[in-house]
C-alpha cells in the first residue's frame, strides 16, 4: 500500500504534514492537530514557506481535531480552523474552546476524556497536558501564560500505545510534570524548530531546540519520537536535520522516527512495546 497519507485509514500510524500538522490513525480514529492547510506567504506577523504535504480534502473524515492554541496563525491558519470546525469534535484548552465555538471542548490540563473507538477498537483516552510557549523566565499574559496560553496532549487506550503530542511547549520542566504523573511515553510526537521571533522574549526560543527535545525524549522515555514543527515557517530556527544531529549527540538516534511529510510512519507492537516498522 502507498504510505502517501489519503482518505484511508490506518491500524496505527502517524503523518507529519508540515509545520506542526500532524495526522494520527489510532483506535480506529482519525485525529489531526494544529491543522494548517494554507499556501505559503504571509500570515500576519510570521511568513509561511512551505504548502502541507497533503491537503486537506484529501485527508477524508476527521473524528477529532486537537489544537494547542488557536492564537497564532502557524498552529491554526483560516482553512485550519475551517477543517476544524467542520470536525464532530475539537479538543483544546478552554479559553480556545470557548472562542471556536459549539463543536469545541476545553481541557484543563491533566483532564481527560474517553471517546469511542471505530472499526472496532473499545475507546481513545485524550488528556490534556502542561506546555509553557517560551522560556520559563518569559512575561507573563493577563492570563498567566508565556506567550499565549497552549495544551499538549496524551493519547491512550486499550491495546493502543501512549502517545505525547507536545504542542508549541519550550519547557522541560513541564515535561518532567509528566512523566511523573503519565508515566513513560511509547510515542513522542515533539514540537520543535526552536521557533524565535524577535520582538518576543529577545528572541530567545518559544519552542523546543533539539538539545532539549533530546532532553525531554528522555524524560518521557519515549522509545519512538517523530519530529514536528521543524519546517515550512520562516521563524522556525532548526529544521529536522538540526532535531535529528541534537539526538544523534545524545545518544538517542535509535528512537528517531522519520518520513517525509505526507508519508506515514507506521507502528507495530514488539512484545510488550511498540515499534516503527521499517518505511517501506
Amino acid at each position: 500500500m502507498d504510505d502517501l497519507v489519503d482518505h484511508r485509514r490506518r491500524g496505527l500510524a502517524i503523518s507529519v504534514l508540515g509545520g506542526p500538522t500532524t495526522v494520527i490513525d489510532i483506535a480506529g480514529l482519525r485525529v489531526v492537530i494544529d491543522p494548517t492547510f494554507e499556501p505559503p506567504g504571509q500570515k500576519g506577523y510570521l511568513t509561511k514557506t512551505a504548502s502541507p504535504a497533503v491537503p486537506s480534502a484529501a485527508l477524508g473524515d476527521i473524528d477529532v481535531v486537537l489544537i494547542s492554541h488557536d492564537e497564532h496563525p502557524d498552529n491554526l491558519d483560516e482553512e485550519g480552523r475551517r477543517v476544524a470546525l467542520a470536525a464532530p469534535l475539537v479538543l483544546t484548552h478552554p479559553r480556545a474552546a470557548d472562542r471556536l465555538g459549539p463543536n469545541a471542548k476545553g481541557l484543563e490540563p491533566w483532564q481527560a476524556i474517553d471517546l469511542p473507538g471505530g472499526d472496532g477498537a473499545e475507546s481513545l483516552t485524550v488528556q490534556a497536558v502542561p506546555a509553557v510557549h517560551g522560556p520559563a523566565d518569559g512575561q507573563r499574559n493577563e492570563t498567566g501564560h508565556v506567550n499565549c496560553e497552549v495544551t499538549g496532549f496524551v493519547l491512550s487506550g486499550p491495546d493502543v500505545p501512549t502517545v505525547y503530542l507536545s504542542g508549541d511547549n519550550a519547557s522541560i520542566g513541564a515535561v518532567k510534570a509528566i512523566a511523573e504523573r503519565v508515566g513513560d511515553v511509547d510515542i513522542a510526537v515533539i514540537f520543535a524548530g526552536a521557533a524565535r521571533v524577535p520582538t518576543k522574549e529577545h528572541g530567545r526560543p518559544l519552542t523546543f531546540t533539539g538539545q532539549r527535545a533530546a532532553a525531554a525524549a528522555e524524560l518521557l522515555g519515549a522509545k519512538s519520537v517523530i519530529p514536528a514543527h521543524v519546517d515550512s515557517w520562516a521563524h522556525f530556527s532548526e529544521g529536522r536535520d538540526d532535531f535529528v544531529a541534537a539526538f544523534e549527540e545524545a545518544g538517542l538516534s535509535h528512537v528517531i522516527a522519520v518520513a517525509p511529510n505526507g508519508r506515514w510512519v507506521t507502528f507495530r507492537r514488539d512484545g510488550a512495546s511498540w515499534a516503527a516498522a521499517a518505511p517501506g
